[in-house]
């Protein structure tokens, strides 16, 4: 069998099962034109299917002698607290693997205690995040932190860095509009394109981090081929990349090209990851997850939120322009839903919420915690309140004594 090293010195252009030499020899193109031009190396690894074959594939090139090894490459592992057991299971053995590596330095990160989903949710009172109005989550768990652990390791170490990332196009339709259109506030060219070099008049950290997306050529199909097929070969590393498959669809994986996202993502129409997870016999019992979903939409109700009541004003004095508008969750319905969800993560034999975060959201609930601008006095969101409207004016409700307010 041809190997990624024969087939990247090739010529012409050879075929590794459906990974070209193209796509190999592009991929290798890119990460020799920018690896000299840094001191400091780093992958952003989500444990996904990308980021998950961009990081095998770089150990494999840097062993097969394709690329130097860096005196520490560093990987940065962002652990959500919420990804589908199969993608932990994979990303904790692959850790396994590479622990052994005295080169490769490992950074799990997580959010701060308070800002972790459960904890943000269900101890501070804040809804389930949603698409329209209150879109919380990426940014809250996965991207600030990682910005932040990325800023403390760079503090140490003198001159640039390269960071890889597993951005690729054909992932999302709408990931492919944000890389061809998104424009940078720091001067960099318009659109996520392979390289976002440094930037010495950016602020702060970002003058001193370089971005390589070094497989944003790739297809599906090619991802597949490398981790279910050659990557958990001996010559290639034998990584545990075969059970991605399972929250990617299987041996379908490669038709449906799904993409995963925490476990019952609010965000998601349809949790399809979760339910083909689950339709395999040695997955089968994960299916009380699949009751997370609904639990959060019934979360957003009114009957289990706070509302805002009369005029609410801004500091300036002005009139706000949402009157009335719905908040936070009752303790009441924080304290149903962690008991809930408690009983969810026994009966599906996985840790959704850990002791640490059970002890702190139990603490919150009971000295009243509630987001800035809430003092939990305010009246359920389901009740009938008198209509206000935006000049200050109100409506009071007629035949108040019918409606129960």
């Amino acid at each position: 069998m041809t190997s990624f090293r024969e087939a990247a010195r090739a010529a012409p252009p050879l075929t590794v099962h459906a990974v070209t030499h193209e796509g190999v020899d592009l991929t290798l193109q890119s990460l020799r034109a920018y690896w000299g031009n840094h001191q400091h190396f780093a992958v952003a690894w989500s444990g996904g299917k990308d980021s998950t074959a961009l990081l095998t594939l770089i150990i494999h090139l840097i062993d097969a002698d394709y690329l130097p090894q860096p005196e520490c490459l560093h990987v940065f592992y962002a652990d959500t607290r919420q990804e589908l057991p199969p993608i932990q299971l994979a990303a904790e053995q692959i850790m396994a693997r590479l622990s052994t590596r005295n080169w490769i330095k490992f950074h799990v990160v997580r959010a701060p205690l308070d800002k972790r989903f459960m904890v943000y949710i269900l101890g501070r009172g804040v809804p389930p995040p949603n698409n329209n109005t209150l879109r919380w989550c990426t940014r809250q768990i996965k991207v600030e932190p990682m910005a932040a652990a990325l800023a403390e390791a760079m503090a140490e170490l003198p001159g640039t860095a390269l960071m890889l990332t597993g951005v690729r196009q054909g992932e999302s339709a709408i990931r492919d509009g944000r890389i061809a259109m998104s424009c940078s506030k720091d001067g960099a060219e318009c659109g996520q394109g392979w390289y976002q070099q440094v930037l010495p008049e950016a602020k702060g950290i970002k003058g001193r981090i370089a971005t390589l997306a070094p497989l944003l050529h790739w297809r599906v199909c090619w991802i597949w081929d490398w981790l279910k097929v050659f990557a958990p070969m001996p010559e290639f590393g034998g990584w545990p990349t075969q059970i991605l498959a399972d929250a990617y669809g299987g041996d379908d994986a490669e038709e449906i090209n799904a993409r995963t996202g925490c476990i019952g993502c609010p965000l998601a129409s349809k949790d399809t990851a979760l339910e083909t997870v689950v339709a395999m016999p040695h997955w089968a019992h994960l299916a009380p997850l699949t009751e997370l979903k609904p639990l959060y939409r019934w979360m957003r109700k009114p009957r289990q939120r706070l509302r805002k009541s009369g005029v609410e004003r801004l500091k300036d004095g002005s009139i706000a322009k949402n009157p009335q508008r719905m908040g936070p969750l009752t303790l009441e319905a924080r304290s149903e839903a962690l008991e809930r969800i408690l009983d969810i993560q026994r009966r599906a034999r996985v840790d959704l919420i850990n002791a640490e975060e059970e002890a702190r959201i139990r603490e919150l609930i009971a000295a009243r915690t509630f987001p800035d601008k809430w003092d939990g006095d305010e009246p359920r969101a389901d009740l009938w309140l008198d209509a206000v409207y935006g000049d200050g004016t109100s409506q009071p409700i007629l035949f108040r004594e019918l409606v129960g307010s």
